[in-house]
């Protein structure tokens, strides 16, 4: 597959990208050769080949999942205009 000068002005114009003659012709050329890197993988043999995050195996690190109240009650309400119980008190907005 290859690219030319029209359809990169294409793709300039539909990303809001203004490009000039002389950056279009080199753009044409680097996505040539973007594009022949990319038709060179697809001639890889990936038959039996695991998808992989990593290169190196890890285990996610993880804490224990403990449900708490988190014993903070009074400091989240501390600075709040008005509280009642550790609950925020709001005046009505709903008739």
């Amino acid at each position: 597959m290859s690219v030319d000068t029209e359809t990169v002005k294409r793709v300039a114009r539909l990303a809001r990208i203004k490009v000039s003659e002389d950056d279009a012709t080199r753009m044409t050329g680097e996505l040539n050769a973007i594009l022949g890197f990319v038709e060179q993988l697809d001639e890889v043999n990936i038959d039996g080949v695991e998808p992989l995050t990593s290169v190196v195996e890890q285990t996610m690190k993880k804490r224990v999942d403990g449900v708490t109240d988190g014993n903070k009650a009074a400091d989240i309400v501390k600075n709040a205009p008005a509280s009642e119980d550790n609950f925020f008190m709001v005046p009505k907005v709903v008739e």
